[in-house]
Order: structure tokens, then sequence, then C-alpha cells
């Protein structure tokens, strides 16, 4: 691991962003909460919290962070949905794989609920929108579309 012991703690947030691209009859029932294993969206969103706070052990050579919060918003499109994680901690180093880690987890429980009404969906564009915090400054991916999270959360990252 890197040695960040030398690093000022301070605020870091992430948001990261995924697209589940499906029919548009699979994203109806998604977003109807009408599949035969249940509630995805729920799901998907206690997926993508559990396994942010699990970062640590997903990937080799995190560091294990206290986070502060984890939020993740679920959108839909005609033949997607859409899922935003922001994570936010104070710590020595920053939360932008949490923040991965959350839309992956979200993205593959929402696809598990489905793969058997539509086996061909895919798992598309999973990046880093922005991050703020650290001393390498803030970063925003150009063109990124603005958040999906409510107000009082994306005011908070």
């Amino acid at each position: 691991m890197i040695d960040v012991g030398a690093k000022p703690v301070s605020l870091r947030t992430a948001r990261a962003s995924g697209r589940l691209v499906a029919q548009a009859e699979t994203i109806r029932r998604i977003q109807a909460g009408s599949l035969e294993k249940g509630d995805a969206v729920a799901t998907a969103r206690l997926a993508g919290i559990m396994a942010a706070k699990k970062t640590s052990e997903i990937v080799p050579l995190c560091h294990p962070l206290p986070l502060d919060a984890v939020d993740i918003a679920i959108g839909f499109e005609p033949d997607a949905v859409v899922i935003e994680s922001v994570v936010r901690a104070t710590a020595r180093t920053g939360v932008e794989m949490e923040a991965l880690v959350a839309v992956s987890a979200a993205v593959l429980a929402i696809y598990d609920m489905a793969k058997s009404i539509d086996p061909g969906m895919s798992i598309t564009a999973v990046h880093v929108e922005e991050k703020t915090g650290g001393v390498r400054g803030d970063y925003s991916r150009a063109g990124s579309p603005g958040s999906l999270q409510r107000p009082e959360v994306a005011k908070e990252t």
C-alpha cells in the first residue's frame, strides 16, 4: 500500500456512475418493482452501500476508510438504468474506489435480479464523474452529466 501517513486529513468526496442497458420491458419491470426476485432498486441501493464499506477487502492495496456517507441514486431511461453513487469521508486518501465499487455492486445486483428475463443486458460506462479534496485537488469528468443525487446530498459533496 502507499504510505498516506504524512498526507493531511481532509473531506474527500467522489461521485461515480454506471449504466445497465436493457430491453424497454425489462427497464419497465425493474422500475415497477415487478421482477420475480423482488424490488431490484432497493436491493441495488443496499448492495452499493454494503460494497462501498467493503472496498478494501475487494480491491487489493486499497486503504480501509471510515466512510461518512454513501448514497446511491437510481434513474431510468427508456433503454437503461442509470446508477450513481456519492461517497464522502474525512480521511488521508480519496474515496474514488469506494464510489466505483458502490456503482458496480448496485448495477450487478440489478443485473442478477433481471437476467432471467433479459440475458442480453450490458453494463456500461462505469466511471468517476467527479472527486473533491486532497492534495491533488478536484476533478470533474469533461461532459459529465448532472447528478442524479437529491440536491441536499449533491450540495454536501
